[in-house]
């Protein structure tokens, strides 16, 4: 089964991926990869990903070094998302957390904190 062949990407060219720690079971992170992005992964073993917001692919950990090392790759039933099981290098957040989902809606429906950062953004990203 050749995975580009198999799995069905949206009316954009987009699939969505879900990433998790492969050790600790942890979601750090869900975005969006297009066929190149999801060929760059497979060949290098680190995960790519289609940037919205810069309009183009990037390699996760390009800039802070904290980059995912794929160790496994699944495929819902659907053959429409991805969940790719990675090594996490110091934290999947670029706003300083281990994973993007630091905050949970506590019984108010607010929105509460559930972890600590893991390093500061300022000095790893300058712009």
């Amino acid at each position: 089964m050749d995975l580009l062949e198999k799995v069905s990407f949206n009316d954009e060219g987009m699939l969505p991926v879900i990433v998790q720690d492969i050790n600790r079971g942890e979601v750090l992170m869900m975005a969006w990869m297009n066929r190149e992005a999801l060929e760059k992964t497979l060949d290098t073993g680190k995960t790519h990903f289609w940037s919205r917001s810069r309009k183009r692919i990037w390699l996760k950990g390009e800039v802070s070094g904290h980059y995912q090392l794929v160790k496994e790759i699944r495929v819902d039933c659907d053959e429409d998302v991805l969940l790719i099981k990675v090594e996490q290098v110091k934290a999947a957040c670029h706003t300083g957390y281990r994973s993007c989902f630091f905050r949970k809606v506590n019984e108010k429906g607010e929105l509460e904190l559930v972890a600590k950062k893991v390093f500061e953004p300022k000095k790893i990203y300058k712009t």
